[in-house]
C-alpha cells in the first residue's frame, strides 16, 4: 500500500502548526504565560507562541497557544469503522417502512444513569429534531418514546421490552472520569440479563461517543456530535429489515456503519 504521510496544516501544507488550549492552576500573570510556554516546550513542541491567556477563575488561567510539531502519520494505515452519511430522505424512508416492514418502527431513548442532560436525545427523538432535520417523533412510521433524563438502565430496558421495541437509544452527555463508558457497560450488562442484547438494536450517542467506541462497549452503533435524526432513523430501519430477513446481514446500504 502506498504511504500517505500527512501533517497538520496551519499557514501552508505540511507546516506542522497546530492550535492547542489548556488550563494551568496558577493566577494570570507574566510568570503564568512563561509557564505555559515552558509546558508546551516540554511536551515536545517547538516554535511556541502563547496567543491568549485569560483568567478562568481564582488561581486558574486558560491558554491558547500555536505550536509546531514534526510528527507525521501515514493516513493509509488508518482503519476505523465509520458512519456513511448518504441515506434515504424523510419521505422515501417512510415509504420504505410502509412497504417492507408494514408496521411502525418502535424506538425508546433516554439519558441513563445520573446524566441529566437531554439535549442529545431530544434532538434525535423530538418532533422538531435538529438543524432542520425532523426528529423520529415526526415520522409517521416511527413510534418514538423519549423517557428523559436520569433513567435507570434497567428501567429503560424494561419499558422497551414491554413494547417489543426495535431499538434503544442511550444518550450520555456527562463524560467526566469516563462515567459515560462505565454507564454504557452497565447498560449492556443489563441488556444481556434481560435477553435483549443482539435482539434489539442498541445505539449509543453523545459528545464523546463515536462508532468505534460504541462497538467496543457492545452496542450496534455509535453516534457522536453532528448526528442528525435521519442518520439514526436510516440505521434503525435497515437493522429492522435485516432482523426480518428482508436484507442480507452484512450487506452495505446507505447510512450503514462500515
Amino acid at each position: 500500500m502506498t504511504k500517505q504521510l500527512i501533517r497538520p496544516y496551519g499557514d501552508r501544507r505540511d507546516d506542522g502548526v497546530i492550535q492547542i488550549s489548556f488550563t494551568l492552576p496558577v493566577p494570570l500573570s507574566e510568570k503564568a504565560k512563561e509557564a505555559a510556554q515552558v509546558f508546551c516546550t516540554k511536551m515536545g513542541f517547538t516554535d511556541v507562541k502563547v496567543a491568549a491567556a485569560e483568567r478562568a477563575s481564582d488561581n486558574y488561567t486558560f491558554f491558547i497557544a500555536y505550536v509546531h510539531t514534526a510528527v507525521a502519520i501515514d493516513y493509509a494505515e488508518i482503519d476505523v469503522p465509520e458512519l456513511v452519511i448518504k441515506k434515504l430522505g424523510y419521505t422515501e424512508l417512510n415509504k420504505l417502512i410502509e412497504e417492507k416492514i408494514a408496521r411502525k418502527v418502535v424506538v425508546f431513548g433516554a439519558c441513563t444513569g445520573t446524566d441529566t442532560h437531554t439535549v442529545g436525545i431530544d434532538a434525535i427523538l423530538n418532533m422538531k429534531g435538529f438543524a432542520g432535520d425532523y426528529g423520529l417523533e415526526r415520522y409517521p412510521w416511527f413510534e418514538a418514546f423519549n423517557l428523559g433524563s436520569q433513567v435507570p438502565n434497567a428501567e429503560l430496558i424494561r419499558r422497551a421490552k414491554e413494547k417489543s421495541a426495535d431499538a434503544i437509544l442511550v444518550s450520555q452527555v456527562v463524560t467526566q472520569r469516563d462515567v459515560h463508558k462505565d454507564n454504557a457497560r452497565a447498560f449492556i450488562e443489563e441488556a444481556k440479563k434481560a435477553g435483549v442484547h443482539q435482539k434489539m438494536t442498541l445505539l449509543l450517542g453523545g459528545p464523546r461517543v463515536d462508532h468505534k467506541l460504541a462497538l467496543e462497549l457492545g452496542f450496534d452503533a455509535g453516534f457522536g456530535p453532528g448526528t442528525r435524526p435521519s442518520d439514526v432513523a436510516n440505521f434503525v430501519v435497515h437493522q429492522v429489515l435485516q432482523r426480518m430477513g428482508k436484507e442480507d446481514r452484512g450487506t452495505h446500504w446507505e447510512g450503514e456503519p462500515q
